[in-house]
């Protein structure tokens, strides 16, 4: 799951917001491509994939599901590798906070755009629809507490638990997901995806439900146009779950996703650590 969300924010990273001529000629998944305007290196990922470790770490280390333990969570992975990608305001944000106490004392959480929802793909591992939604919920209420903020969250959980657990084919997800959460997640997306965070959600569901490969996936995604780097994480995350879609992601795009001391391979430990915790609720 995680290699996957990461390779799709990466790739994405290179077309995000991107003219779409630009799109059309270099989204073809031959390499990570820089963007035309930022300076992210091309295979490096962004705040997507890494507040998505912040809440796997949180998962896989049993740490209260309380605020202040996952706000912690938070500032200590941007500050142990701080990186480009996040909203500008945000970014500053985790510079200047200290700690999680800090953290929950000063943020302003009335945003309703995806980044509750980029994070919370490995939720979907809890073993009922009912947990998955409380502790999702709980994450998306520290930075993004509105309707549409939480509903983009619980959806994007309820994407990847729908897959992990086998609770219908792919053609059913939008439906699975209208009969949880508040939103028309089974409407076809058309055009570009703007920052609201249903809107990466919504779009990721119409391209998972067109597509029977990763590689497809991608593509789609990234077709778009707008903010297809979150529509790519979600959508991957939720793909690589899934026994109707084949996992074709070309190996060069894994072969050269940023290894760091959190790259490739520190991602591919963290995923084995949430394959175990899925296989306890399984068993």
């Amino acid at each position: 799951m995680l290699l996957e969300l990461a390779i799709g924010d990466a790739y994405g990273a290179g077309f995000e917001y991107a003219d779409i001529g630009m799109i059309r000629q270099h989204n073809n998944l031959a390499r990570y491509v820089q963007h035309p305007r930022h300076n992210i290196h091309p295979g490096a990922y962004t705040d997507d994939t890494q507040m998505t470790l912040a809440i796997a770490e949180a998962m896989v280390s049993n740490i209260l599901w309380e605020p202040l333990p996952l706000a912690q969570k938070f500032v200590e992975v941007f500050k142990r590798d701080p990186r480009p990608g996040y909203a500008t305001g945000f970014y500053h944000f985790l510079q200047q906070v200290r700690d999680g106490e800090q953290f929950l004392k000063e943020i302003k959480p009335v945003s309703d755009k995806s980044g509750a929802a980029m994070r919370a793909a490995p939720l979907g591992i809890y073993p009922s629809i009912d947990q998955v939604i409380e502790r999702c919920t709980l994450q998306a209420t520290l930075t993004h507490n509105t309707p549409g903020g939480i509903n983009a969250a619980v959806a994007a959980s309820l994407m990847t638990h729908y897959f992990l657990y086998d609770l219908g084919p792919k053609q059913n997800l939008g439906a699975f997901l209208e009969k949880h959460v508040p939103g028309r997640w089974s409407s076809p997306w058309r055009g570009s995806v703007k920052s609201q965070g249903w809107m990466s959600v919504q779009a990721a569901v119409t391209a998972l439900t067109r597509s029977a490969s990763m590689s497809t996936l991608l593509r789609t995604c990234i077709q778009f146009s707008g903010d297809v780097d979150t529509v790519a994480t979600i959508a991957l995350a939720a793909g690589s779950c899934s026994h109707e879609i084949a996992q074709d992601l070309p190996p060069h795009l894994l072969d050269t996703l940023e290894n760091g001391p959190y790259g490739r391979d520190y991602l591919r430990q963290l995923d084995a650590r949430l394959l175990a915790l899925l296989e306890t609720y399984k068993s």
